[in-house]
């Protein structure tokens, strides 16, 4: 392979921005004059705490962050949120409501109901994780603590398109796979919480958008290092955050301004996932099991058919210089991740391989 980048369809930790490696690689042994890598700072350096505010004054101006909300750079993944969530805020009324559409709400479903009363507010199991509940199809209890969803279904290929009306009850929103890609009315949320490794930064950072009202009512036994209102006081710094993912997220931010911040990646990627589905839809041989009302911009999943067609369509595809399209083990077939960094051209050359495949197979 030598220097020749694939094109990288991972549903992550997946690829990030060539610009982005290419300026973080640039700087790597001696950041902007400090004589040393950014991976070598102290966290409570002056270099380091300028690169943290600026950071984060970024993520609030492009998504909009409205006062009396904080932005959380934590660790532990989205998982670590599962139990995070519930912790500190069911206490409120013991009681929260879940809808599950897909593998992770199912895992943060679980989690959950160490905590407290968990109600299945919808779930879409029943057509395989295909569709995403309408409003009229959720079943919401007005004394729940919380409601919560998934907004997008990395395994299945779903997204919600619309955001849920809880009336008074806060909405927990795990955006682990699409934040970034759409604009977000962050005053709708009570908390909304993503692993960077998707559209973010390198794995190992977890940002938590928190209404702070929320904070300081967790269960009696929460951990310090889970408490929302430890982090909220201390600025995420009660102990070492991680350092260099933070920095790699204020270059992808960077980057994502170049591109007409949120609503100009709003563009983009739909016109990439909808040029792929139009392909999968007129083909002869490919099919897409998702309701199109529902349909992910982030996670394409499509299928033959055939389980041997599919593997030989995997493995053609690797020598193609594609890579990560086989699908989830648990629903088979393929699946083309195309968050924020896949560019427009490594989806214009996946269509084109499918198409000749359909037409050769």
């Amino acid at each position: 392979m030598g220097n020749q980048r694939v094109y990288n369809f991972s549903a992550g930790p997946s690829m990030l921005p060539l610009e982005v490696l290419e300026r973080a690689g640039a700087e790597i042994t001696n950041y902007q004059g400090s004589g040393m890598s950014v991976m070598e700072m102290s966290h409570r350096s002056k270099v380091f705490q300028k690169i943290f505010d600026d950071t984060q004054a970024k993520l609030r101006a492009l998504l909009n962050v409205p006062e009396g909300y904080k932005v959380l750079f934590l660790q532990g993944g989205a998982s670590l949120q599962f139990a995070m969530a519930p912790m500190n805020l069911i206490g409120r009324t013991g009681k929260a409501d879940y809808a599950v559409t897909g593998n992770f709400s199912n895992l943060a479903y679980k989690e959950a109901q160490k905590y407290g009363q968990i109600s299945l507010a919808a779930s879409s199991a029943d057509k395989n994780h295909t569709y995403i509940p309408a409003q009229d199809q959720l079943k919401l209890d007005p004394e729940a603590s919380y409601f919560y969803y998934c907004a997008n279904n990395t395994i299945y290929g779903t997204e919600w398109q619309y955001i849920p009306e809880t009336g008074d009850v806060p909405i927990v929103c795990d955006m682990s796979s699409d934040i970034l890609s759409r604009p977000v009315d962050v005053s709708k949320y009570g908390v909304i919480f993503a692993g960077a490794q998707k559209n973010m930064a390198p794995a190992g950072l977890t940002v938590v958008i928190i209404k702070e009202s929320l904070a300081g009512h967790e269960l009696p036994y929460t951990p310090v290092m889970m408490n929302y209102k430890t982090m909220i006081d201390k600025d995420s710094m009660y102990n070492t955050p991680p350092c260099w993912c933070i920095y790699m997220l204020g270059l992808v931010l960077d980057w994502l301004e170049s591109k007409g911040g949120v609503e100009g990646m709003q563009a983009i990627k739909h016109a990439k996932a909808q040029m792929l589905y139009d392909v999968i839809d007129s083909s002869r041989l490919f099919t897409c099991a998702v309701d199109p009302a529902a349909r992910s911009d982030m996670n394409v999943v499509f299928r033959t058919g055939s389980d041997a067609l599919d593997a030989k369509f995997v493995k053609e595809s690797v020598e193609a210089g594609f890579t990560n399209l086989k699908g989830h083990r648990s629903v088979g077939g393929m699946r083309a991740s195309i968050y924020n960094a896949m560019p427009t051209e490594g989806v214009e050359k996946l269509c084109d391989f499918i198409k000749a495949f359909d037409k050769n197979n």
